[in-house]
């Protein structure tokens, strides 16, 4: 048996910081009490002045594996993930092929069980043709079902209507959607393009992705959720507007509708554009500073219930290229975390608020069976912060495969000093311990 006794550490766990010692024995938590007797087969850490919090779930990564490889992969990403503190992941399904089947979905998990450092779960796609994959869906063992609803996505664009009825139908286990309407935003590009031609800049992906465009999609998966009274959440909310869509009236446990925000939509603005270009562009776009401010408002409010990143790299030749032939997205892990500790630090969000939404809240709309939580007999991922220590980014210090980040030159006001996953040390300030202890997320359903 392998025991870890970490003493002294500020635990910020359930609304509330308090000091007290963690034992962790092989991969749970043993015990938590504020004074725990050191024995000579334990592995000790004085955590005096450092956080420990749980590690954070993120619920919206694209890891690119396979098919898609010289841009990022499990194992490189999974790496930056606990070099931030995320100690598990849910992996979207637009990856070459894309995993729409049920045997596709296992390759990947194949691949995460050889490869991942952090806890894994994959997502089914869905297209327009495979209503049979979803039924055969077994809840306990997937995270969830993934809808581009009228957004693009290769062949996982859903469109059809008597599709999505049925999805919304039939699914067994939690839709989560990307809600943009592809006609409006046609609609959008054409005209932008007529008005200042194929060389506009990126500052135009706001206007061309607009907030129409979300809260019309937005608005009819809600609808379609309560038609069927599916369980619905949808991801990285980037509009006031949507906002009206979810409720803070019923706690989280109850809500059979929730929402996302993401790193990016809290962090950036439309006024970063003419900085940051190509490098900021997602989809959906980041849009206006009211729209940001809006978005920490529902946050604070529970309104939104989840913080994940929309981790989604492209190489830096890709993202250089002019805006209508750059793809959306760019790398977030590796410094999610310490971004909204920096917002803590601004006092936009409490430190709990941001374990709750990052870490609690993820682990309790999916149902992910013990962990997100500081609790006796959960799973032993944990994350001690050190707020007397910054971290710069750097292009030396990027630890995901395409190599560039839009916080590169910023300096954070807290550092990650360690990640544990499953009880194991995975990362010590700056080395990362290539063990691989990732497991299988299951779930409770």
């Amino acid at each position: 048996m392998k025991f870890t006794l970490i003493k002294n550490a500020t635990i910020v766990n359930e609304n509330s910081t308090y000091e007290s010692d963690l034992l962790l024995k092989d991969c749970k938590i043993e015990k938590i009490d504020r004074d725990i007797s050191v024995d000579s087969n334990h592995v000790l850490i004085d955590a005096e002045g450092l956080l420990l919090i749980p590690g954070c779930i993120d619920d919206q990564v694209h890891f690119r594996e396979p098919g898609l490889t010289y841009k990022a992969n499990i194992f490189t990403e999974s790496r930056a993930a606990v070099a931030g503190g995320i100690t598990s992941f849910m992996e979207m399904p637009n990856t070459v092929p894309s995993a729409v089947t049920i045997e596709k979905l296992e390759e990947k998990y194949a691949i995460a069980q050889k490869t991942s450092l952090a806890n894994y779960s994959f997502y089914l796609g869905t297209t327009n043709s495979n209503i049979e994959e979803i039924k055969r869906i077994d809840p306990q063992k997937i995270c969830g079902l993934k809808i581009f609803m009228g957004s693009s996505t290769g062949d996982m664009l859903v469109d059809d209507p008597q599709t999505l009825e049925d999805v919304f139908h039939y699914s067994p286990t939690i839709i989560t959607t990307h809600c943009e309407d592809d006609p409006m935003i046609q609609k959008n590009l054409r005209k932008y393009v007529s008005e200042f031609g194929e060389t506009l800049p990126a500052k135009f992906h706001p206007l061309i992705r607009s907030d129409e465009a979300c809260y019309k999609s937005s608005s009819f998966a809600v609808e379609l959720a309560k038609k069927y009274d599916s369980r619905l959440h949808v991801l990285h909310i980037s509009t006031e507007k949507e906002l009206e869509l979810f409720t803070n009236q019923i706690p989280l446990k109850d809500k059979r509708i929730t929402a996302e925000a993401c790193i990016h939509h809290l962090w950036f603005t439309e006024e970063d554009y003419d900085r940051l270009g190509n490098f900021i562009k997602w989809n959906p776009a980041i849009k206006k500073v009211s729209d940001r401010n809006a978005i920490v408002k529902a946050i604070n409010e529970n309104t939104i219930d989840v913080i994940a990143t929309d981790h989604a790299p492209h190489t830096f030749e890709e993202k250089s290229q002019m805006y209508l032939k750059s793809p959306s997205g760019g790398p977030l892990v590796q410094y999610a975390l310490l971004a909204m500790l920096d917002k803590v630090k601004e006092g936009k969000f409490t430190i709990e608020k941001i374990v709750e939404k990052m870490c609690h809240a993820p682990a309790e709309l999916f149902q992910v069976s013990k962990r997100g939580f500081i609790r006796e007999g959960y799973f032993a991922d944990i994350v001690l912060v050190d707020s007397s220590k910054s971290t710069t980014v750097s292009k030396e210090s990027i630890l995901s495969k395409c190599g560039w980040s839009p916080f590169e030159g910023h300096t954070f006001s807290n550092a990650i000093d360690r990640t544990f996953v499953n009880g194991n040390l995975v990362y010590q300030r700056g080395k990362i311990f290539d063990n691989l202890p990732g497991n299988r997320l299951t779930f409770d359903r």
